[in-house]
């Protein structure tokens, strides 16, 4: 680590804390060259996965899209925010523990007709028909007959 005072990069780690959270450690550090002193803050810095869309390309993963697309389905229905929070927070959880440097559109969407599923069955659908394209009502049939279904049931 660099002094920020004369750019030395002999510096010492003279005291370290783990931050009341527990999410970030606090340096306190010294240079050996001028003798000052500073901090320092650890963080893990997790990257989330490139979503790769159905046309190949690559965006980056996008929280509040992530979040608008429940709040379309849920427009109007009897859900709490927090349980639209929780959904999104598994979401994201689930993404991150994939470990994967890319992830499929199209799994994320799948991730998401699972939390509705859970949330609300006329979201569900709301969200079916737009994210598999319904074609006609035989299609609607077939969501109205999955969101029935007890979640983790084919």
């Amino acid at each position: 680590m660099k002094c920020p005072f004369c750019k030395s990069a002999d510096t010492q780690v003279i005291d370290s804390r783990v931050s009341d959270d527990g999410d970030s450690i606090r340096r306190r550090r010294r240079c050996a060259d001028c003798s000052k002193r500073f901090t320092t803050y650890e963080t893990v810095e997790l990257r989330m996965p490139q979503v790769v869309k159905q046309d190949g390309s690559r965006t980056e993963f996008d929280l509040e899209k992530l979040r608008t697309g429940f709040m379309r389905a849920l427009h109007k229905r009897p859900v709490p925010t927090s349980l639209v929070d929780e959904s999104v927070a598994t979401i994201t959880q689930n993404v991150l523990s994939l470990g994967e440097r890319e992830i499929a559109s199209r799994r994320i969407g799948e991730m998401v007709m699972r939390e509705l599923h859970k949330l609300d069955q006329v979201a569900y659908i709301r969200f079916a028909s737009v994210y598999k394209s319904f074609e006609d009502i035989d299609d609607f049939q077939d969501a109205i007959k999955e969101a029935q279904r007890p979640v983790g049931r084919k």
